[in-house]
């Protein structure tokens, strides 16, 4: 599923002709941790720990910039498209999905009850 989201994000990307963004396992770790925590309760549904997020992604990629999307849902056939026709909607989503960034890393979780937890972090090297 991360990588059908990666795929979908990139194909968004190319539609404003932008060019596409690499993912990273090492983002992808972080990405998944958070999804993994807040589909565990462990942490509010939120971009809390963003920061600690990024320090640990800085430890091996020099960036410039980084910005990251979340999302939830249940119950529908590809909840890895709803999500990121969710962030199409949205200004702030939207905005970091076209951002000035190359890389990305995505985590999908989910928990018990059948809800699906999304993380993209977006990160332009420099």
């Amino acid at each position: 599923m991360e990588q059908s989201i990666n795929e979908q994000i990139n194909q968004y990307r190319q539609s404003r002709n932008l060019p596409p963004l690499t993912l990273d396992s090492r983002i992808s770790e972080q990405a998944r941790a958070h999804s993994q925590a807040m589909a565990n309760d462990s942490v509010p549904f939120s971009h809390e720990g963003f920061d600690q997020r990024v320090k640990a992604i800085a430890r091996s990629i020099r960036y410039g910039a980084a910005a990251e999307n979340i999302a939830y849902n249940q119950g529908y056939s590809d909840p890895g498209e709803q999500a990121v026709q969710g962030w199409i909607k949205s200004p702030g989503h939207q905005k970091n999905m076209v951002g000035d960034y190359d890389l990305t890393g995505i985590g999908v979780a989910k928990n018990a009850n059948g809800e699906y937890y999304f993380t993209q972090i977006f990160i332009k090297r420099r």
